[in-house]
């Protein structure tokens, strides 16, 4: 790591940090940091301008003062988004020595759900989930995960704190007891409980911040 820029003191914590739907980020330690959903706060004033846009005579005035206003709305959520980011990322790179975090493939998580054709039936499909695949991936980009991620590592890194990116396979459903892995252990999006050995019912982004928690460790012992 570079020299930190901007060094903080020693704090004697550390924490995995699983980002979600239900929280925007839960530390290992259970400190839920809830989501605000900017989108869909704004979604309905939104909605009301781009219908006004639409409305207005095409090369008026009229319509370019009603794209500015969809403009500006689209400004403000990312303002309010940024500036999310950036306070609760020097809060928790104030908080933590050791940070760790899935290294997520964003753009993977955002392609749509691809065509399932129907064998019985040419020409048609089967059910894909498509639909609520792109609700998630309308949520994954109103929470902003990647930009996120990416300014809580910038901060970590000035700050002189550990960073640590692990492979997210099973950090979700797999047991941090016995191991064992499978979409059954997650019962809701909110409560794990493992299918094998019963652990559980437990919080399951702090179980899942937790499982980072463990194999970012695991990933800094090995280190040179």
């Amino acid at each position: 790591m570079d020299v930190p820029t901007n060094p903080l003191p020693v704090t004697g914590r550390l924490a995995g940090i699983d980002v979600g739907m239900a929280s925007f980020a839960t530390p290992s330690d259970g400190e839920h940091v809830d989501n605000p959903r900017w989108g869909r706060a704004a979604a309905d004033k939104l909605a009301a301008a781009q219908q006004r846009l639409q409305r207005a005579k095409r090369r008026s005035k009229n319509r370019d003062r009603k794209r500015e206003a969809v403009a500006a709305r689209h400004r403000k959520i990312a303002d309010q988004r940024r500036d999310f980011h950036h306070k609760q990322a020097r809060a928790l790179v104030g908080r933590y020595d050791l940070l760790v975090v899935e290294d997520l493939i964003i753009a993977n998580m955002l392609r749509r759900a691809k065509p399932v054709p129907d064998p019985d039936n040419p020409g048609r499909f089967l059910k894909n989930g498509g639909r609520a695949k792109s609700g998630l991936s309308r949520s994954i980009s109103d929470a902003g995960w990647g930009r996120f991620i990416s300014v809580l590592r910038a901060k970590a890194e000035e700050a002189g704190r550990i960073w640590i990116e692990v492979d997210p396979r099973h950090t979700s459903d797999g047991c941090e007891v016995c191991g064992h892995a499978a979409p059954e252990n997650r019962v809701t999006q909110a409560e794990f409980r493992c299918t094998a050995c019963g652990h559980g019912p437990t919080q399951a982004d702090e179980h899942a911040a937790r499982n980072l928690l463990r194999a970012g460790l695991a990933l800094h012992a090995q280190a040179p």
